[in-house]
């Protein structure tokens, strides 16, 4: 199992579903552990799961309830953790919210700008926060979550789809600008899950979810992608097994990333597992070029 030994790592949206997942696979390889959500009863059932799978009695293991939007808070957050467990050495911006569900004109535009507070500036934000303390200790790593809408439209879910699209040009951006650091900035697309978001389509029922409706029932009865590959991706993504792999979006469920570390060279130098334009070309069109 790849270790994470002494690694202290924080978490958002670490109370449940992929988040608490992730958690609990970085207890059981053996890193200091963080997680922040917004309920405390939640926060305090999660912390005494991970507590549980921790691999040795000193590992760390904190919660704090805070809103990824303040600020203020996660300053604090940060400094407590690091008072207790070193400085921070892995970031996963997990946490996020659905947004509002259906046709752009006729959703609410106050719920659409507090999703992309939630999903897009406020992941941005705590990589802000974080940077210093990994550029002076020369390591870091950072994984951001991406979801539905990230690599094509996802028609009536704009908040979300707009937001984790550009997390994830932000993570190629940030990667760029970090070479040579020794700080790697990955995305982590994780599956359809049967989360709360699953819950939140089926309440926001077909007229308003469209063509989603049908496939969150069908996935609601059938089960979702299990929280186990997205976890153990987070896990490589936050060891030494995948330093110098950064500026990517990888498929828990899709991508052979356990073979990745062979091909590290191979990745630095090309475009695979990025976000780009497709030009004529690339479908085996002669016109358009110039």
């Amino acid at each position: 199992m790849l270790t994470l030994a002494g690694r202290a790592a924080l978490i958002t949206g670490g109370s449940r579903g992929l988040g608490l997942a992730i958690a609990g696979r970085f207890a059981r390889s053996g890193a200091h552990v963080a997680i922040v959500g917004r309920d405390e009863e939640a926060l305090s059932r999660a912390r005494a799961a991970i507590v549980d799978a921790r691999r040795i009695p000193s590992q760390i293991v904190r919660s704090f309830a805070a809103d990824v939007v303040d600020e203020q808070r996660l300053t604090a957050v940060l400094a407590s953790f690091a008072a207790s467990a070193g400085p921070l050495t892995v970031l996963v911006n997990n946490a996020a919210v659905q947004g509002p569900i259906g046709e752009f004109d006729r959703i609410d535009w106050a719920q659409w700008s507090a999703a992309m507070a939630v999903d897009l500036l406020a992941p941005i934000n705590l990589c802000r926060l974080v940077l210093p303390g990994m550029r002076s200790q020369g390591y870091g790593k950072i994984v951001n979550l991406s979801g539905g809408g990230a690599t094509g439209p996802r028609p009536r879910f704009s908040a979300y789809a707009t937001a984790k699209s550009g997390l994830v040009r932000f993570t190629e951006t940030l990667a760029t600008e970090l070479r040579g650091t020794g700080i790697d900035v990955n995305a982590l697309a994780p599956g359809a899950m049967n989360t709360q978001m699953l819950d939140q389509v089926l309440a926001a029922g077909p007229e308003a979810a469209g063509a989603e409706y049908d496939e969150a029932r069908r996935r609601q009865s059938e089960g979702g992608t299990s929280t186990d590959r997205a976890a153990d991706l987070a896990v490589f993504l936050a060891s030494a097994a995948s330093d110098g792999i950064t500026g990517r979006l990888l498929s828990a469920v899709w991508d052979p990333w356990e073979d990745l570390a062979a091909h590290r060279d191979e990745i630095a130098n090309s475009d695979v597992y990025t976000l780009r334009r497709i030009v004529p070309k690339d479908r085996g069109l002669t016109w358009g070029d110039r």
